[in-house]
């Protein structure tokens, strides 16, 4: 999953965009929502928009328990799959 900060970042750019293109569609500002739609779409591992706001958004609220809310880890104990303590 992206870092938080770079979540935080584009979350924020496509909120600013919508707004843009509520305003009044054109070009420029059509080509950089897709282009955010598009980068948060696979930073989140998901293929709409909703799905990666939720996704993003989840991720950012529960950022600051670091790996140990990374289900893998807390389904092993607190251990990667390589073993190691997460």
């Amino acid at each position: 999953m992206t870092h938080p900060a770079v979540l935080t970042r584009l979350v924020e750019e496509y909120e600013r965009e919508s707004a843009l293109r509520a305003a009044g569609p054109h070009g420029p500002v059509r080509q950089q929502m897709e282009d955010v739609v598009y980068t948060l779409c696979v930073s989140t591992g998901t293929r709409d928009i909703d799905a990666a706001l939720a996704a993003a958004r989840e991720r950012l609220r529960t950022a600051w328990l670091g790996d140990a809310y990374d289900p893998e880890v807390a389904a092993q104990g607190g251990r990667t799959s390589s073993g190691t303590a997460g």
